[in-house]
């Protein structure tokens, strides 16, 4: 049974904090095989599943000496049925699968969680292609493939779902349509490039405006993501309705181009104190801000600089 679907927390004033790079960090530190970066693969026994335990653990702690409510991501960003297919699961072996992820969750939160630091269960959903890319779904197609992966967190304890890395607009409206459907609450994050649009070129103001437009604004808040703070902050530094939509970010430490990172053999990790005085002035020109973890390269070194930087006096916690 979800305990905060009908009363979402973090939407109720003060900031949580999320995880960073989930997919990134196993392989690259931890030396884990995720083929096509599908971290759900690792649900399949119990030494993946205590792999996923200890990473999500690292950032529980952080939360807690950060006074900070968390928002506790499913390692389901693969887990959709194109994805599913090329790593031979089958339709129902998918759906445990998404099952068995929030499964893990409820434990640690039955685990983590106390008074002071609510802990949120959200399923992630990936794009059904490469996030670097463009979709090519209509709105319609989008919400009719999203909607086997949504269905199935509606039956679990997932609190919510996200919609994460996300490129094309019409993928968006989908995954909104698909969750208003199942009266799953929702959040939409988009890729930018390097200058802060969409790989279309379409900006975020469109895509934000075109979402809402589309979907009666069902998502409860956007998020910005896969890109460096110097890469969107001009787009941000404005006014508008628009920009009051957007309630998290989970950013790159990197400031290399998805080009150069799709390109690179090594682990960009930029610099986490950098990184976490960044997000101290994107919550200071965005205070309608809500969520904060990382993306690509990031992992708990970041987190922890961002909680350092935006928790160490209480202004922002939960």
């Amino acid at each position: 049974m979800s305990k905060y679907r009908d009363d979402l927390p973090q939407l109720k004033g003060g900031t949580y904090l999320t995880d960073g790079g989930m997919e990134t960090t196993l392989i690259f530190h931890e030396g884990a095989d995720l083929p096509h970066f599908a971290a759900f693969v690792l649900l399949a026994d119990q030494a993946g599943r205590r792999q996923l335990k200890d990473y999500y653990t690292r950032y529980l702690d952080i939360a807690a000496r950060g006074k900070s409510g968390f928002v506790l991501d499913t390692a389901t960003w693969r887990a959709n049925p194109d994805w599913g297919d090329k790593l031979g699961y089958s339709v129902q072996a998918l759906k445990a699968a998404n099952e068995d992820a929030v499964e893990l969750l409820s434990e640690l939160r039955a685990e983590y969680e106390r008074p002071d630091m609510p802990i949120v269960i959200n399923g992630a959903i990936g794009p059904r292609g490469d996030g670097y890319k463009a979709g090519k779904m209509d709105a319609d197609e989008a919400e009719a493939y999203h909607a086997t992966q949504i269905d199935t967190f509606a039956g679990t304890d997932a609190d919510m779902i996200t919609g994460l890395t996300l490129t094309s607009i019409d993928e968006a409206i989908g995954i909104a349509r698909a969750a208003r459907r199942m009266k799953m609450p929702c959040v939409i994050s988009f890729t930018v490039e390097t200058d802060g649009n969409l790989v279309t070129g379409r900006t975020l103001k469109q895509a934000i405006e075109a979402v809402d437009a589309a979907t009666g604004a069902y998502p409860l808040y956007y998020m910005i993501n896969c890109a460096h703070p110097s890469h969107f902050d001009d787009v941000v530094a404005g006014d508008g309705a628009w920009l009051k939509r957007i309630g998290g970010i989970r950013a790159n430490a990197s400031k290399m181009s998805h080009q150069e990172l799709d390109e690179s053999e090594t682990l960009d990790a930029g610099d986490p104190a950098d990184l976490g005085r960044r997000y101290r002035q994107l919550t200071r020109q965005m205070p309608q801000l809500r969520v904060l973890g990382g993306c690509c390269g990031t992992d708990h070194r970041h987190v922890a600089a961002i909680c350092e930087a935006c928790f160490a006096d209480n202004r922002l916690s939960a």
